[in-house]
């Protein structure tokens, strides 16, 4: 039989799956996996138990999500005892997924997390008593320990057309201000210099627990944290973009002059069927104000083609769209049929080939808007954070670019010596495609 010892002595791994969002709650279930006493490893061949945080955000995540849990389960024939699958793809039927991943010993639903560790102990024929002793740092940082990401909101209310998100994490819930200052606090004494606020719709943020959006509020309370120097927004819908929020990254020395704009399409029918609440004129008159606002400001966007009815003059509006406001990362996806969507039973469905097609299409527009915005930055200075440390160069981001999503600089040592973590002036001397190269400036003054 087993005892409370015995289960402790059990190392752990775990496989993170999907968006930031859910690297974070991977990160709050492994600080209550070490809190209680557990072992962890980063080699699964050695785990006693993993746990697989999911992504079922589209078709193609679930069957990445599928295939991670399958070929975990090949390691049951060395150290593996234990598969627990936490996180989005368990919004799925239970019984379905019970009956068609028999290799699962337990699925937990992700309000469930707080209890992962009775689970663990469950699974073991015991129950965890023990009260895990509360702290304000309650993450184990999966990023370099200099940035981290800050969940502000869990849910989503917007229930646009394509997205099973509202149905998988339910509706909007903002995270109070409080609350966050003390998470940040914590991160900031372990190290943290970059914050980088995620939530399915951030600008959205305080609207149901304060009646009003409370996005620049939130903003202002975390640059007084001591060690914070840069905040980074990212997914900040269009229309809840007003001008109050505007002048805060535009006078707010530590909000990063960076802002994440999910627009998914240009065309205004198109917005209006994916149940966005925008049209084009808006989007425009949004991205022109950021603009005037915030000269050089760094605009992040992503878009779905081949939604259901895109024409090819739809397409080319993108494609215009793109070359007209030279925005300096786009990321470009594949219209993924979902259902349960309203969108699954939309007529004039794209064939895939051509949906693909389109996103090819895209990419190489971008890559060229990407290569003329990276040739206007040679011989400019930026401060650039550094990322990670090589023996004969760094690699680091200035603020045009988010961790690994975006641009990186590759900067030469020449003998200097800088952490991880270190904001350093580089004057960016080359470009390599999508990247950059450069040099620590160093001041004649």
């Amino acid at each position: 039989m087993q005892t409370k010892d015995n289960i402790l002595n059990k190392k752990v791994g775990f496989i993170s799956l999907g968006c930031d969002k859910n690297r974070v709650d991977l990160e709050n279930i492994v600080y209550l996996i070490t809190q209680a006493g557990f072992k962890t490893t980063k080699n699964l061949e050695e785990a006693n138990i993993v746990i697989i945080n999911t992504c079922s955000f589209i078709e193609s995540a679930r069957v990445e999500s599928i295939n991670s849990i399958l070929e975990t389960a090949n390691l049951k024939s060395l150290m593996c005892e234990k598969i627990i699958v936490t996180g989005c793809l368990n919004h799925m039927n239970y019984a379905d997924l019970e009956s068609s991943l028999p290799e699962v010993d337990c699925f937990v639903k992700v309000n469930e997390n707080s209890l992962i560790v009775d689970k663990i102990f469950k699974l073991y024929g015991l129950d965890f008593t023990d009260c895990i002793p509360k702290c304000d740092f309650n993450r184990v940082l999966s990023t370099p320990k200099h940035y981290a990401y800050l969940k502000i909101s869990e849910g989503c209310n917007n229930f646009c057309s394509y997205c099973t998100i509202p149905f998988i994490r339910g509706r909007f819930v903002s995270e109070p201000i409080e609350n966050l200052v003390k998470e940040a606090t914590a991160l900031a004494k372990q190290g943290v210099k970059e914050l980088i606020l995620v939530g399915q719709d951030v600008t959205k943020y305080g609207q149901d627990l304060y009646g009003h959006l409370a996005i620049t509020e939130l903003l202002q309370k975390l640059s007084k944290i001591d060690g914070i120097e840069w905040i980074r927004l990212l997914y900040c819908y269009p229309e809840l973009i007003n001008d109050d929020l505007i002048a805060e990254i535009k006078n707010n020395p530590k909000v990063v002059k960076y802002v994440d704009l999910p627009l998914q399409h240009i065309n205004s029918n198109i917005l209006k069927q994916m149940n966005r609440r925008t049209d084009k004129n808006k989007i425009l008159e949004i991205i022109h104000k950021l603009k005037e606002a915030v000269p050089n400001i760094a605009i992040r966007t992503t878009f779905i083609l081949g939604f259901p009815g895109e024409t090819e003059a739809d397409f080319k509006e993108v494609l215009e769209f793109l070359n007209q406001e030279k925005l300096t990362n786009v990321g470009f996806f594949p219209y993924s049929r979902e259902e349960g969507t309203r969108a699954y039973n939309f007529p004039n469905q794209v064939h895939h080939s051509t949906k693909n097609k389109r996103v090819r299409l895209a990419y190489q527009t971008q890559e060229k808007i990407v290569e003329n915005n990276n040739n206007n930055l040679v011989n400019q200075i930026l401060d650039v954070i550094i990322d990670e440390v090589n023996e004969d160069y760094y690699i680091g981001r200035s603020y045009l670019s988010a961790p690994e999503i975006d641009t990186v600089v590759y900067i030469t040592k020449n003998g200097l010596v800088y952490n991880t973590g270190d904001i350093v002036p580089v004057k960016i001397t080359e470009v390599l495609n999508y990247d950059l190269e450069g040099e620590i400036y160093e001041s004649t003054k």
